[in-house]
């Protein structure tokens, strides 16, 4: 159950971790159409530190985070209003998401960068608004003994696996792995839907950052491109609504407005509709079980024309095919697929290797570690650090320049 706010008919306390991102920002729009139901009492950024001030002048919360040491030394606390308390650190995200006072944590730092924040808040059984994919990527396993031993709960932030959460609403009777048959996870496809591999061979940067859909960050985004967004969504899924992964699938519908089906056991399908805007999933969390009217577009039925799906192309976009393994496997496949695939998105919006070499090198690398079913967090966290080593002594190895 949601953490209930001391007095009951006060606002439920949120805090955002990473609020000068996309899901960060939205939140704040969403909160501040709702200030008799939500408030905000901490908000952490890496480095941008004027943006965060200034949402701290917006909100006044009890506490501002800045994980950047040298961002927090450059920041000009003049510009922090008062009685708001900066704090310093990445040990700053877990003090203000484990804080009594702290109802719901939006987990919205992008990356294993958000892990911290979300470990510490489910230690502390809070209510976790996951924004943050790597957070199960990584560690699904550890995390649902997490949720198991401290009763903290978690409530999904993208909106595929919000839209599976909603189509599930009220079907509790029946244990989901009776009820449910497939989940299916929709995707826009990207800047490249319908693009052969020749055609993407020397794609340039600013190409793959134009998302036909979605505005994003440029990690994200480049994710969509590579279709790795989808792979650590059907990652997400196994662990958020513990089926297997040969019942999660996706399905392209380039006008994003299905946004994942649910089909059950007697052929009934559920899917939930909606205009592609983030601050409805972010509402539906923070305000869960209610629903209330938002800032969240609304549909024009008279403009729909027509639904599309098709079949992913898995030969031009191999990393849903790692998603899948990775789902099956568990164990540290997770945290080295998703620390590779940063490195390597990273190592494209630097220039230094080319669009299809992002899937290659994660396949390399995954294939190449030293699998263990059952890690602990330190042995995740190690293996995340030498799956990014990898990635780098990858590039530095004769790659072949033919196109498979």
């Amino acid at each position: 159950m949601l953490s209930t706010p001391a007095n009951p008919g006060s606002p439920r306390r949120i805090v955002i971790l990473g609020s000068t991102g996309s899901i960060g920002t939205n939140t704040i729009d969403v909160v501040t159409q709702q200030p008799e139901r939500l408030r905000v009492i901490g908000l952490s950024a890496h480095s941008q530190w004027e943006q965060l001030f200034q949402q701290a002048r917006l909100l006044r919360p009890r506490w501002v985070a800045l994980t950047d040491a040298d961002a927090a030394g450059r920041a000009d606390l003049s510009r922090l209003p008062a009685g708001v308390e900066l704090l310093r650190g990445r040990d700053a995200v877990a003090r203000m998401a484990a804080d009594p006072e702290t109802d719901i944590v939006v987990s919205a730092i992008v990356g294993s960068a958000g892990l911290l924040g979300t470990w510490e808040a489910l230690r502390a059984g809070k209510t976790v608004a996951l924004a943050n994919k790597e957070t199960l990527v990584m560690a699904g396993s550890l995390v649902r003994g997490m949720l198991d031993a401290h009763g903290g709960k978690l409530l999904p932030v993208d909106s595929e696996h919000s839209a599976i959460f909603q189509a599930l609403a009220g079907h509790h009777e029946q244990p989901l792995g009776d009820l449910v048959d497939r989940l299916v996870l929709t995707g826009s496809g990207g800047p490249f839907r319908g693009r052969t591999t020749a055609e993407l061979a020397d794609v340039p940067i600013e190409a793959a950052l134009k998302h036909p859909t979605w505005k994003m960050g440029p990690k994200i985004t480049i994710d969509s491109a590579t279709l790795m967004n989808k792979a650590l969504e059907v990652i997400e899924a196994r662990w958020l609504f513990e089926l297997p992964a040969e019942r999660i699938d996706v399905i392209i519908h380039p006008e994003s407005i299905v946004h994942s089906f649910v089909e059950f056991c007697d052929g009934s399908v559920l899917a939930q509709l909606s205009p592609p805007d983030m601050r409805l999933p972010i509402q539906y969390a923070l305000n869960y079980p209610d629903r209330l009217a938002g800032p969240a577009r609304r549909l024009d039925w008279q403009s729909l024309r027509a639904l599309h799906f098709e079949a992913p192309d898995r030969d031009t976009f191999p990393a849903l095919d790692l998603g899948q393994e990775v789902a099956r496997r568990g164990g540290t496949c997770g945290a080295v697929l998703n620390a590779a695939n940063e490195a390597a998105v990273g190592l494209f919006l630097e220039g230094k290797i080319r669009f299809l070499e992002i899937a290659r090198a994660c396949s390399a690398v995954l294939a190449q570690h030293a699998f263990s079913p059952a890690p602990s967090l330190e042995e995740l966290m190690a293996a995340d650090r030498w799956a990014r080593q990898e990635v780098y002594r990858w590039i530095r190895q004769p790659q072949p320049t033919t196109i498979p």
